[in-house]
């Protein structure tokens, strides 16, 4: 019971914790491209910005891989039932 409950959470874990920061990132590209559009002259600063500002939104979805392999792989909670259960 405990793997499948673990496996449905690291599931919902990655389906869920990529569709937002997917999301983001789009709405972030669109709007640095439309601030490049209007200000061509900074358009490197604007890019740094935009990369940096990637790189963040990217990292939440990073960290919810590694959730959802902790849950699979490295999961804390076999060895308490374990105990719990006697085997």
């Amino acid at each position: 019971m405990i793997g499948l409950v673990s496996i449905i959470t690291a599931g919902l874990t990655v389906a869920i914790g990529t569709v937002a920061p997917a999301l983001a990132e789009g709405r972030a590209v669109a709007q640095a491209l439309a601030a490049i559009a209007q200000q061509p002259d900074e358009a490197a600063i604007l890019t740094r910005s935009l990369f940096v500002g990637l790189a963040m939104i990217e990292s939440t979805a990073i960290y919810c891989f590694v959730v959802s392999m902790i849950l699979i792989f490295a999961n804390p909670f076999w060895n308490h039932f374990a105990a719990v259960t006697g085997q």
